[in-house]
């Protein structure tokens, strides 16, 4: 086919028309069948043979539902972020006023939004390694401490198990809490990362297996990986006390297994930022050579800004600048370099001593909630007439309670009373208020009973 107007049929003769058709033909037939259709796309690449249709998000589909549901009642307990006593979202004032000051301000008197370096903002990363390892920690003292500004802690995670695996090996066995935040497990098998997990979580007593962690940190293989929660553990809430993190440490240790810590609620977790990172400090006083994933998101509400610091102590200045140099040859070709906002927002609270003061107040002030929406809901059983043991509500701690309910209890929750949460029973503090905490417990009670 052209272009050109059709020659009238006496100006055409036959030989001609033969000899185009037989000159088009072997063209066309070589073109996918839609093109031949005037209008039809082209023959689609992507068949689901090759790319199937993955999986929906299991907390995202939760929202969907939720947000469709018209009943007055309903509860969205799945999401993990923090909610005022009016279920609203909640910007603390300490982060509101420094992102005025940088608005006005600019940052180190400059407007300007220029690129950060790889590593990020330095007062940031400065920052945020004082906040976690303490302004006395003798790794940071002796320069023995490397950070870099990362996209939040799933950011960090990834970078980490993609550290592990360049310079440890593809398959290197990474282990796991059972259960641990769902994110983990993609984040280490992308990397190459072989997953694990070592027991944590009590089923019958709705607490920490000891006994099973401690087991099998001595079965790994020496070497190993293994990836612990710094506080409030996702999704259960449960900790290790003090006395047991020791007796983990010396486990560890003998066995020469590598640490990696997430830690997404410092100072949300007990209301106590020194408090929460106890267990971080004491590893590294014991020698560990961890790495550290810290996030932002729910301590300082920036939930959406991205914020987070991954670190690593070595045991030399002149090895921890080696490690700097290979996370820096990891995150050029992932993201180039940080968003800038939220980061400058966390380094002027946490350098500022009158925002640094004001932040301690409101983060303990959300932690605080947290604990009394944990009492009133086991108080509030009690009273519907559960005779459950509901004592694990308040022994967890941090955004999430692991309720012990099934799935089934869960799936009637949400079809007989609105209540939306993960099939796994794990229940979002922050969306209890005051004003739902009665309807919750009703119906806790009720599928429980």
């Amino acid at each position: 086919k052209t272009d050109f107007p059709p020659l009238p049929s006496s100006l055409r003769p036959m030989s001609a028309v033969r000899t185009l058709k037989g000159a088009l033909a072997p063209a066309r037939n070589a073109l996918p069948r839609a093109v031949a259709t005037s209008g039809a796309r082209y023959a689609g690449r992507w068949t689901t043979e090759k790319v199937p249709m993955g999986p929906a998000d299991p907390i995202l589909g939760l929202n969907d539902a939720y947000n469709k549901d018209t009943f007055e009642k309903k509860m969205n307990l799945g999401v993990g972020a923090y909610r005022d006593d009016n279920g609203k979202p909640y910007l603390l004032p300490s982060v509101k006023e420094a992102e005025k000051r940088i608005v006005e301000s600019g940052w180190n008197g400059v407007q300007q939004k220029e690129y950060a370096g790889i590593t990020g903002i330095k007062e940031f990363c400065d920052a945020s390694v004082k906040f976690a390892y303490g302004a006395d920690s003798p790794a940071l003292k002796e320069n023995r401490l490397i950070s870099a500004q990362v996209l939040s802690g799933t950011g960090g995670g990834r970078i980490a198990f993609e550290f592990y695996a360049r310079f440890l090996g593809k398959g290197v066995p990474v282990y796991m809490p059972d259960p641990t935040w769902a994110n983990h497990l993609p984040m280490a098998k992308d990397a190459g990362l072989s997953l694990q997990t070592y027991r944590y979580y009590d089923k019958n007593t709705y607490g920490l297996d000891f006994t099973g962690m401690c087991e099998d940190i001595k079965a790994a293989k020496d070497g190993s990986i293994f990836m612990l929660h710094a506080c409030a553990h996702n999704p259960t809430g449960v900790d290790p006390t003090i006395e047991q993190w020791k007796e983990i440490s010396a486990l560890l240790k003998k066995k020469n297994h590598i640490v990696f810590l997430d830690m997404a609620y410092q100072g949300f977790a007990s209301g106590d930022a020194d408090k929460d990172a106890a267990a971080l400090r004491m590893l590294v006083a014991d020698g560990h050579d961890v790495m550290l994933a810290q996030s932002f998101a729910k301590n300082f509400g920036l939930y959406g800004e991205r914020v987070g610091c991954l670190s690593m102590v070595g045991s030399t200045t002149e090895e921890a600048q080696r490690l700097l140099s290979q996370l820096k040859i990891l995150i050029r070709p992932m993201y180039s370099n940080p968003p800038i906002h939220g980061a400058r927002i966390v380094a002027t609270v946490l350098d500022d001593p009158v925002l640094n003061k004001q932040w301690y107040a409101e983060c303990k002030g959300m932690a605080d909630r947290i604990i009394e929406m944990r009492t009133a809901l086991k108080d509030g059983l009690a009273k519907e007439g559960s005779t459950r043991n509901w004592d694990h509500v308040v022994d967890q701690i941090g955004m999430f309670c692991f309720s012990g309910m099934t799935p089934e209890q869960v799936e009637k929750l949400k079809t007989e009373y609105h209540i939306y949460m993960t099939k796994n029973g794990r229940i979002s503090m922050a969306g209890i208020t005051t004003k739902n905490v009665g309807y919750l417990a009703h119906a806790m009670h009720a599928v429980t009973k």
